[in-house]
């Protein structure tokens, strides 16, 4: 893994208020724009069709080059969302509500000049149960993580500062999910889990540094800063990277998936040595431990 010179911050200037305040900040503007979703919607996060049902068609223009209005009055039945494909401007993915005829559909595309390169549809009652396994594998996931953590240090604030950075962590990607129209989906899913995990990596090494290695609080912290500062930045950089040949390359799921990524771990850099580390210092010099 790569490493560069983190510069050492002078947190000694900025009460532990100021540091909280802005990942705290971001926490509760997240949970707004969540609830003002939930609200408008019905669910905190738009549903992706594995999780509401319904069909997809992939749309291959075999003469002109079309526009997403020419996809949509190809069909009687309005569909939910068309997506053209960065690579491929002749290339269209049309999504349809679960009651719609796939064969009418199909018929339809033809019949406008398109070919129907793939069909994908689910059923309603198989997205409910997959909404409700991907839900369950998030929350026992995080529940997981929160016991670990909590038998792992077995001390209040240190454990619950972890605990709150890595809710921060999922939060604030859901909700520029929302705002950047991300659905949730299973390969979603499966970036939030990642993001767990990346997580309580970092906030794990910082409590670990200022707990129980040897050495001043802020040379503590330096050190920590070191290992995981550079970690998270490479890891960031890589998945910038991986979301910008995904979506030149028109791969939705990865796009999506690297965009999360981005969100998250920009998130923990703020969470982690922002939020985490006041809480640790008030721990150190004004808590239970003196």
């Amino acid at each position: 893994m790569p490493s560069f010179d983190v510069p050492e911050v002078d947190y000694s200037r900025y009460s532990n208020r100021q540091l909280a305040a802005v990942p705290l900040a971001l926490l509760a503007l997240a949970l707004l724009v969540l609830a003002v979703w939930w609200f408008l919607n019905g669910t905190p996060v738009s549903l992706g069709l594995e999780f509401t049902g319904g069909t997809e068609l992939t749309l291959h223009a075999a003469t002109a080059t079309p526009t997403q209005d020419t996809v949509r009055q190809a069909f009687s039945t309005a569909p939910i969302s068309v997506r053209s494909i960065p690579s491929q401007s002749d290339t269209f993915i049309a999504t349809f509500d679960p009651g719609a005829n796939t064969a009418a559909l199909q018929n339809q595309a033809q019949a406008a000049g398109f070919n129907v390169t793939a069909t994908t549809g689910t059923s309603p009652t198989f997205g409910q149960k997959s909404q409700n396994y991907a839900l369950l594998g998030l929350v026992g996931s995080f529940v997981g993580m929160a016991v670990v953590v909590f038998a792992l240090f077995r001390t209040f604030v240190p454990s619950a500062a972890v605990v709150v950075s890595a809710f921060g962590d999922i939060v604030v990607p859901l909700a520029l999910m929302d705002i950047f129209g991300i659905q949730l989906s299973l390969g979603t899913v499966a970036a939030l889990l990642m993001l767990i995990g990346y997580s309580v990596d970092s906030d794990i090494l910082l409590t670990n540094h200022v707990l129980r290695r040897s050495g001043d609080f802020y040379e503590s912290v330096h050190r920590a800063m070191q290992t995981g500062v550079t970690m998270t930045v490479t890891s960031l950089a890589a998945m910038a990277v991986m979301t910008v040949v995904a979506y030149l390359f028109g791969i939705g799921l990865l796009t999506s998936i690297g965009i999360i990524l981005v969100f998250g771990l920009t998130t923990d850099l703020i969470n982690t040595y922002m939020l985490n580390l006041s809480l640790l210092r008030w721990y150190k010099y004004e808590g239970v431990s003196r």
